[in-house]
């Protein structure tokens, strides 16, 4: 079959940004940042993304243009020996990732419907009402439906197709997220509490890094590689579908440029609402968002309208997010064993949501599996690839970077280098941060779990 290829350079820059754009920006982001130390977080954050992010960014996306393959078709044609397995790995990350992501998305949904239903009102009465809110929407038959719900929709748009699918979605999607953002975040600056929060937010404490690096390195690269979609295919595949030569250095500039002034915006606007209801940022973990401005949008002026809207938001930002992991998913069965695009996405939708279901009856199922494909899967992903990119095809990666915007002096050279040696040292370094900590997660979280069964 004739392979689908985007209809213009905005709608390609457009869906690699929603991709970006997600629950990794939203959700995520601002529980970590809060985890991690806030500004201090923040700029170990910013530097990854633009030492490590960028050149990563790059890797995956000459691998996807060169071949015009998923990335086990792209690892198999340009690998030899056991290299022509690792896109296996790609395939198998954006699976464990949308299977609770779709989880932590229906969570949006549900509370965007009790906004216009009911409203929040219950979490200023009474913080524990806003956590039992939580706890019922989390868990239980609400996150099964609102799992199910979301599902439905990430498969009715990737069976439409590149363009009429993916591409008209996101060139809807992407510029009401950001529009949406701006507004909240300028709305958030006339709240009391503003200036403490971008001092929190904005004034970085260096004791804190020296003194907590083993930790916020990891969980920056996790954040950089969640956020970026890198480490999970979606940037070969959406970079396979580029139909002409074009700067691809110019493309990941701006997609990694927009990504990450999202995720600063988020910031301006998380964590003023905080601080107004007088909140500690990091506390909640993965319910944060939910639990903490819940009570936040109880306290402020219109939080029921101000709530509805970001819930609904952030919402749509995860399903520009889901479109290209499962994306990832059906270019594999299409390209490899010749399956029609709508059997391929309804057959994943079925067993995504099947591999979701443990999420929806307790929440350290979600710590197993995010904790994994975050600190783990990702990075591992990401390091095998450059190291492969880096030593293995280098001629060849340097070869198709430099198609569209020339040498330039030695550009594609000087690229290569810096996968070969600081992306691979720096992403290692975090992949053994990160498997320890999951290793402690199993031996102290998981186990009290298993005991207390």
């Amino acid at each position: 079959m004739a392979r689908e290829t985007w209809a213009t350079r905005v709608g390609f820059i457009l869906a690699a940004v929603g991709s970006a754009v997600g629950l990794g920006n939203i959700w995520r982001f601002p529980f970590i940042t809060g985890q991690e130390g806030g500004s201090a977080f923040l700029l170990v954050y910013l530097a990854f993304i633009a030492l490590i992010g960028f050149p990563a960014l790059l890797v995956e996306f000459v691998v996807g243009r060169r071949t015009e393959l998923n990335p086990v078709g792209a690892l198999q044609e340009l690998g030899s020996g056991a290299w022509r397995y690792v896109g296996y790995l790609f395939v198998a990350t954006g699976f464990i990732i949308l299977s609770y992501y779709s989880v932590v998305a229906g969570w949006f949904l549900r509370y965007t419907v009790i906004g216009v239903t009911d409203g929040y009102a219950a979490g200023a009465a009474d913080p524990e009402a806003a956590e039992a809110l939580f706890g019922s929407v989390a868990t239980g038959l609400d996150s099964l439906l609102f799992h199910a719900l979301f599902m439905v929709l990430v498969v009715a748009i990737i069976a439409a197709g590149i363009r009429s699918g993916i591409e008209v979605a996101v060139k809807v999607m992407v510029p009401a997220i950001i529009v949406l953002l701006i507004g909240l975040a300028a709305y958030g600056f006339t709240l009391d509490a503003s200036a403490e929060a971008y001092a929190y937010y904005l004034s970085p404490d260096f004791g804190v890094i020296a003194e907590n690096w083993t930790s916020i390195l990891p969980a920056a690269a996790g954040q950089a590689f969640f956020t970026l979609s890198l480490g999970m295919g979606v940037m070969i595949t959406y970079a396979s579908y580029l139909g002409e030569d074009r700067n691809l250095a110019e493309d990941a500039g701006i997609i990694v440029g927009l990504d990450t002034a999202i995720a600063v915006i988020v910031g301006f606007v998380v964590f003023p609402f905080l601080f107004a209801a007088g909140l500690t940022p990091g506390d909640g973990g993965a319910g944060e968002i939910f639990v903490s401005l819940t009570a936040a949008f109880a306290e402020i002026p219109a939080g029921r309208v101000i709530g509805t809207v970001f819930f609904a938001m952030v919402g749509i930002a995860a399903l520009s997010s889901a479109i290209s992991i499962l994306e990832v998913l059906a270019s594999y069965l299409m390209d490899e064993f010749g399956v029609d695009r709508v059997p391929a996405a309804a057959g994943l939708g079925v067993a995504v949501f099947v591999l979701g279901v443990p999420v929806t009856v307790d929440l350290v199922f979600l710590d197993l599996l995010d904790l994994f494909a975050d600190s783990i899967l990702l990075v591992l992903g990401a390091l095998l690839l450059a190291l492969f990119v880096g030593w293995v095809a280098s001629d060849a990666a340097r070869e198709e970077l430099e198609i569209g915007i020339g040498d330039l002096g030695g550009l594609g050279e000087a690229w290569i280098w810096v996968v070969r040696i600081p992306v691979v040292v720096v992403v290692a370094v975090s992949l053994y941060l990160g498997v320890v900590e999951y290793a402690e997660f199993l031996t102290e979280d998981f186990a009290d779990w298993l005991a207390a069964r």
